[in-house]
């Protein structure tokens, strides 16, 4: 086990969970800025040169988990690890976002989805070599084709 330690926080329009997009159809288009703490600023060293960033970050504001739960884009009840609730056994958020600039220790980006002041645990360069056509989106693609 490892006690998680902030590298940063997140600087977010998103004051409130219910002003983050959810459901189908939901655009993760907000610009924000994830803002580095001094003494991890050198670890950016280079980052300028990716387009997309994944970025951890921790469900500070969230209690407890559950297993099973309805998401906001389906009525029927899914696994916690099939869905991007905030209610897990390890409140552990994964974003993958566009990073517009840097700016010393902040990173401009556009597409978050963590509330204003979210810690930020890691940040990694996005590297896929897996083609659009060969991902699967499992009971999401479901219950996008019911609402057509």
């Amino acid at each position: 086990m490892f006690t998680s330690q902030p590298i940063g926080f997140v600087s977010s329009p998103y004051k409130n969970a219910n002003e983050i997009p959810k459901g189908l159809g939901a655009k993760h288009e907000a610009d924000g800025v994830l803002k580095i703490l001094p003494e991890f600023a050198p670890g950016l060293t280079d980052i300028e040169g990716f387009s997309h960033l994944i970025v951890l970050w921790e469900f500070d504001r969230s209690q407890g988990f559950q297993l099973l739960g309805t998401p906001p884009s389906d009525n029927r009840p899914h696994g916690v690890f099939a869905t991007r609730s905030p209610r897990r056994p390890n409140p552990i958020g994964l974003t993958i976002v566009e990073l517009r600039r840097r700016e010393g220790g902040d990173l401009h980006v556009r597409g978050v989805d963590m509330l204003d002041g979210t810690p930020l645990l890691d940040i990694k360069p996005y590297l896929s070599s897996v083609p659009p056509e060969a991902l699967r989106r499992g009971w999401l693609a479901e219950a996008e084709a019911r609402q057509k």
